[in-house]
């Protein structure tokens, strides 16, 4: 089966971009968005709209197989590639891509998607949103040529056995980090609420009190709304890098703070994510292992948790060598083409590391559900609830993409 006809379309992706370092520089808040400045190249402001660019392509029986570019929302940070915005991006995909993608074979995905992947143009590989997308789309179209699921595609090309039961998931709750917990627990996530902790006066504080006050709010929070006693979620918060700011980027003092938290969790586990933003992957790894390393010594079963430069495949492998983190964040638009994904989450269950499938808010529906049909092959240890901020428009869509799935699978079985 071959693609008989590309078409790329401008679309909206399901939140913003952001000037990380704008905002942890102190950028302030106007209703929903930010004042001052933008410092990240390319953008105009500190909070701009979220962008994508939808794949569609025609196959010779007409089915149309879709996938979309989209970027994650702190670009430009943390060693990621620029803002992807539309209007730069569809002249070229016009240009480039489009004349190799039509009358392209689409029985197998993954070397297509490594042709795609390791393309450069102009001598620069792709952005990583246009890898995302463009293997998004190519999964779906060797899917739809073989009458498979995209999770029995995986499975097939990587050798791996079908398990047909669901992916305990992470909810992300985005600055309504209390309201939006409550529809967690009602829901029964396996995993919340992310937090968003990504400024120090407003959200961790200056000794970290905030933080130390908000995890025992959600430790009693639980308790109080869940309908069963066996309902006991893990704890997992993203901090951006600012317990580092507050301890001086000291491994000892960072540790310290971080395995305290534990007695306000109580007996939910717990993960930190991005205690501390190095502003590069060498002394990223070097600073994550030394906290690791003194957790264990204080014998604290706070687990730590990588994504700030730990954005490629390779970053990820470098970062489970190194033992310097309990769990790595698979961001996946910051993988490029999917068939990463895959090869990033087997990588750590050889290795001994927990994966967390994550990604963006700043998605789309096409592509959480591509997501969901990798995670489901691959087995990670869990899975970002995506996209958007709402959480009830993410677990809509993942958690409903997951159950048909599972239901389709068992039906062949």
């Amino acid at each position: 089966m071959k693609i008989k006809q590309a078409l790329f379309t401008a679309g909206n992706s399901s939140f913003y971009f952001d000037d990380q370092q704008a905002i942890k520089d102190g950028a302030g808040h106007d209703g929903f968005v930010y004042t001052g400045k933008p410092v990240t190249p390319g953008f105009t402001a500190v909070r701009q709209a979220g962008e994508c660019v939808s794949v569609q392509l025609i196959l010779e029986n007409g089915s149309v197989a879709m996938g979309d570019c989209a970027a994650v929302q702190y670009s430009g940070a943390g060693g990621r590639d620029p803002l992807f915005l539309a209007e730069n991006f569809i002249p070229f995909l016009e240009k480039h891509i489009k004349p190799l993608l039509e009358g392209r074979d689409v029985s197998e995905f993954r070397n297509n998607a490594k042709f795609f992947d390791e393309l450069k143009v102009e001598g620069k590989q792709l952005h990583t949103a246009i890898r995302y997308g463009l293997s998004q789309a190519l999964l779906d179209a060797t899917a739809l040529a073989s009458n498979r699921l995209k999770a029995e595609v995986v499975c097939d090309e990587w050798h791996l056995p079908v398990v047909a039961e669901p992916i305990p998931l992470f909810g992300q709750s985005g600055d309504d980090r209390y309201n939006a917990v409550d529809k967690m627990i009602l829901k029964h996530v396996d995993v919340l609420p992310h937090g968003l902790i990504n400024n120090v006066d407003e959200k961790l504080g200056r000794q970290g009190e905030k933080l130390r006050a908000y995890v025992e709010w959600l430790a009693k929070r639980i308790v109080e709304l869940r309908t069963e006693d066996t309902y006991k979620p893990s704890l997992h918060i993203d901090v951006y890098g600012t317990i580092g700011l507050i301890f001086d980027k000291d491994p000892i003092r960072c540790a310290e703070y971080i395995a305290s938290l534990q007695e306000q969790a109580g007996d939910l586990e717990l993960y930190i994510e991005g205690p501390v933003d190095a502003g590069n992957k060498p002394d990223q790894i070097r600073l994550m292992k030394g906290i690791m390393d003194h957790l264990k010594k204080l014998g604290s079963k706070v687990k730590i948790v990588a994504d700030e430069w730990c954005n490629t495949c390779q970053d990820i492998i470098d970062f489970t060598d190194a033992g310097c983190c309990d769990m790595v964040q698979i961001k996946t638009p910051d993988l490029g083409s999917v068939h990463n994904i895959a090869d990033a989450v087997l990588y750590c269950q050889k290795h001994g590391m927990e994966a967390y499938q994550g990604g963006t808010c700043n998605e789309t529906d096409v592509s959480a559900r591509t997501c969901v049909h990798i995670a489901i092959a691959t087995r990670p240890m869990r899975m970002l609830i995506k996209p958007g901020m709402g959480f009830d428009e993410g677990m809509n869509i993942v958690h409903n993409e997951m159950n048909r799935t599972l239901a389709v699978l068992k039906a062949k079985a």
